[in-house]
């Protein structure tokens, strides 16, 4: 008997979907920061067993969208409701119960079996704990509660043996060496814009995509040209910085990570390039892969 399906994580900014999805999946499949807004796409990492493939969904963190990118993002999020076969929705020790309240209602009427992680709980006494979990109970009164903690792998590999129980019977979607749906320069991308997230302040990140013009792979080296893109010229020249300092930092630190995730030497160029409010027009958003055609 073979099992097959689609495990989806939702839930709020910043709440450690990321690192949940690394946790359960193995690999450095999402870029984490400490800043919200950090995942915009909807990432597939597949685990795969003998008797199973679980194919995992990292989508952004819920949001009242404030511009067209922002409504792409929450379509993502939304689109992981219609398609489980089981929903992990992340929340954490701090979060407000009446969150995005409209996405949370969502769930509440979802028929797919829904496991409730209770995250970062290594910041609560047990009184607190229990307390937050009754609390929950009410809330999602159909959700199985696991309290966790991705940074530490917590209780990760209970929730696993659950996810294995819960998923249908079926034949594998993907083929079972198949780690994630994305192609590689999607991985490129991310990589420089997590970069982009640890060395910028403000606006600057959430202003910025990142797009691979050139990939060229041989047996010893990688060779990768890729263009940030802003919407205004004071944000190009914050990226470059005072003689092109913070541009060359953002590549070194891309350089060395994107080394490890491929395994082999890469040689990076990157260009910065503004395209005017870019979070608003849909042939770029397209472009980008932020709305399928």
């Amino acid at each position: 008997m073979h099992k097959s399906g689609f495990v989806n994580i939702v839930g709020n900014p910043n709440v450690g979907k990321s690192t949940l999805m690394n946790d359960l999946v193995g690999e450095r499949i999402s870029i984490i920061t400490s800043k919200s807004q950090t995942t915009r796409h909807r990432i597939m990492g597949i685990v795969n067993g003998e008797d199973f493939q679980i194919i995992y969904s990292d989508t952004p963190g819920v949001l009242k969208p404030n511009y067209k990118l922002q409504s792409s993002m929450l379509d993502f999020s939304t689109s992981a409701l219609k398609d489980a076969d089981v929903l992990l929705y992340v929340t954490d020790s701090i979060e407000s119960f009446d969150k995005n309240q409209f996405f949370l209602e969502k769930v509440q009427k979802t028929n797919v079996p829904v496991l409730l992680l209770i995250n970062k709980i290594d910041l609560l006494d047990e009184a607190k704990l229990l307390a937050l979990v009754d609390r929950w109970k009410s809330v999602l009164p159909k959700a199985e509660i696991f309290p966790i903690s991705a940074l530490h792998k917590f209780n990760i590999d209970n929730v696993l043996n659950r996810i294995k129980e819960l998923l249908p019977e079926g034949e594998p979607y993907f083929d079972k060496d198949a780690l994630t749906d994305k192609p590689a320069r999607f991985f490129v991308n991310e990589i420089i814009r997590e970069k982009i997230l640890l060395n910028y302040d403000k606006e600057i990140p959430y202003s910025t995509e990142v797009a691979v013009e050139s990939f060229k792979e041989d047996d010893k080296m990688i060779r990768i040209s890729a263009v940030i893109f802003v919407e205004r010229d004071s944000q190009k020249g914050i990226i470059i910085g005072k003689g092109g300092a913070s541009l060359k930092k953002v590549g070194s630190d891309a350089r060395k990570d994107i080394e490890v995730f491929f395994d082999k030497k890469v040689f990076l160029q990157l260009f910065v390039k503004v395209e005017q409010d870019w979070r608003n027009k849909e042939n770029k958003l397209k472009g980008f892969g932020y709305i399928q055609n």
